[in-house]
């Protein structure tokens, strides 16, 4: 509707147009009679003298004024009406508990190599006070090891699509305009991109490592261990401040208040499209579709943790889902010729020295034969997250072993070395609860049979409750109670 109205005497006629509730408003009339706009002021450059503070502000006062550049940053750009804070906060609780569980397991993992105890058991150097937790990892139950390293690697792949789903539902966040709204806000989107590289860097290795592909720019376990701890510093801020906000979320449509809010208010925390796209499945729907995903890889992983006939569903495992028949048929990490093991090295000629409280034994396999064997069943289980089932290893303990160089019941720790050469963990360090446990063995047999070569004949040390990496295949020497 359109009305004319006189504007007074010597004056033309004003034009005052209505469109339904809209109002097309005129601005007032310059010194020529023509129309006078009026832009955003630009914010004004600080002086010289300023502030970092009132630098940030000004900076933040003329990216606002300019307005969003077209793209992502663009508040109609991501149009999914499934994004929203209920969805955002039920993918982040699970990751809370998800994440909380990979990161004591993985704490764990690392205590269970005792790297404390010497040098060459620690594969990251200088790890200062993120040693702190520390503890002398127990033989008992045995299969503790196969357990923590086998609900690290599972879960850690079953959390990617959850994980991937939390980054889909946040992603307006990360692109937000201004970037950075105030010195406190770069704060907060600096502990963002620690979160979100942190996590994907921390995923990343760990999956790569599972599937043996080892293209790192250095030692898996370097990397993984201190971009863990980004990773988790990070996620320990982000929970602190998001924690709050996702309960109540959750809370209100446990409440019956589940409704979409909208995308201005407070409670949208910019995550809600201010023109979504006609939805095609519910946020229920999406729930279901992640869960479904998490459970297709736990049913294609979880087999070569499992072991038995639960590996044929191990459709992901790198090793292959048979890993042979006959009483050597169970898993191997690296055989003997990847280990640079020779037939001269585990031929005739090999011989066992055993050395100790300034005495030292050279055994021939005829010789250890000879002693006392024992029976102990025991599974391999690996970093990367396979294990096997138990195994039954014979073969002469390690307190007897240290008994022919004079030491008592009270074995000291023991240095085992291999015939491989270089390579990491060719030779570690035993923690003395470990050399004193009536089922750490070197082992000389294996379900009955002679083991094989590349399970370590003609000996190798098996240990309850120990990585894998630990298990040392093809020994040469024990050092019982030396300095290393």
């Amino acid at each position: 509707m359109c009305a004319v109205r006189s504007a007074g005497a010597g004056c033309s006629p004003r034009l005052s147009c209505l469109t339904g509730p809209v109002r097309t408003e005129v601005s007032r009339l310059d010194a020529n009679g023509g129309e006078r706009h009026r832009p955003p002021a630009p914010a004004p450059e600080p002086p010289p003298t300023a502030s970092a503070a009132e630098r940030v502000r000004a900076a933040v006062g003329r990216a606002r004024a300019a307005g969003p550049p077209p793209g992502p940053t663009r508040p109609g750009f991501w149009r999914s009406p499934l994004r929203g804070p209920w969805l955002t906060a039920v993918f982040g609780l699970v990751l809370l508990a998800g994440v909380t569980v990979l990161f004591v397991t993985g704490l764990l993992s690392y205590a269970a190599y005792n790297p404390d105890l010497a040098p060459r058991n620690d594969q990251t150097p200088d790890k200062g006070w993120l040693g702190f937790y520390l503890f002398t990892w127990p033989t008992s139950p045995y299969w503790l090891y196969r357990l923590t390293q086998g609900v690290h690697t599972v879960l850690g792949v079953v959390l990617v699509p959850v994980l991937l789903a939390k980054l889909w539902s946040v992603i307006p966040k990360l692109f937000e305009w201004p970037p950075v709204r105030s010195i406190s806000h770069g704060l907060e989107r600096l502990s963002l991109l620690l979160l979100v590289g942190g996590a994907g860097f921390t995923f990343v290795t760990g999956i790569l490592n599972i599937q043996l592909d080892y293209i790192f720019p250095g030692s898996f376990y370097v990397l993984h261990f201190y971009g863990a701890w980004v990773f988790i510093g990070a996620f320990v801020l982000h929970v602190t401040f998001r924690l709050p906000r996702a309960v109540r979320a959750v809370r209100a449509v446990r409440a019956g208040r589940g409704h979409q809010p909208d995308s201005g208010s407070a409670e949208a925390a910019g995550l809600v499209s201010p023109r979504p796209a006609p939805a095609t499945i519910s946020r229920r729907g999406a729930l279901a579709m992640v869960g479904a995903g998490s459970f297709a890889l736990l049913v294609v992983t979880a087999g070569q943790s499992i072991g038995g006939w639960w590996r044929q569903t191990a459709l992901l495992a790198p090793h292959g889902r048979d890993p042979g028949k006959g009483p050597n048929g169970f898993q191997i990490n690296k055989t003997a010729a990847s280990s640079g093991i020779r037939p001269s090295d585990i031929g005739p000629a090999w011989r066992l020295t055993v050395r100790g409280a300034g005495r030292q034994e050279v055994l021939t396999r005829q010789m250890l034969l000879a002693m006392p064997q024992r029976q102990a069943a025991l599974p391999i289980a690996c970093v990367e997250g396979w294990s096997t089932p138990d195994q039954q290893w014979s073969g002469v303990r390690l307190t007897d072993l240290a008994a022919l160089v004079g030491l008592g019941t009270d074995t000291p720790q023991v240095l085992v070395e291999s015939v491989q050469r270089g390579g990491s963990f060719s030779s570690v360090v035993l923690a003395p609860n470990q050399a004193r446990d009536e089922r750490s063995l070197l082992a000389l047999h294996v379900n009955g049979a002679d083991l094989s070569p590349d399970h370590g004949y003609p000996a190798r040390v098996i240990i309850p409750a120990a990585p894998g990496v630990h298990n040392t295949k093809w020994v040469t020497r024990l050092t019982f109670g030396e300095p290393v």
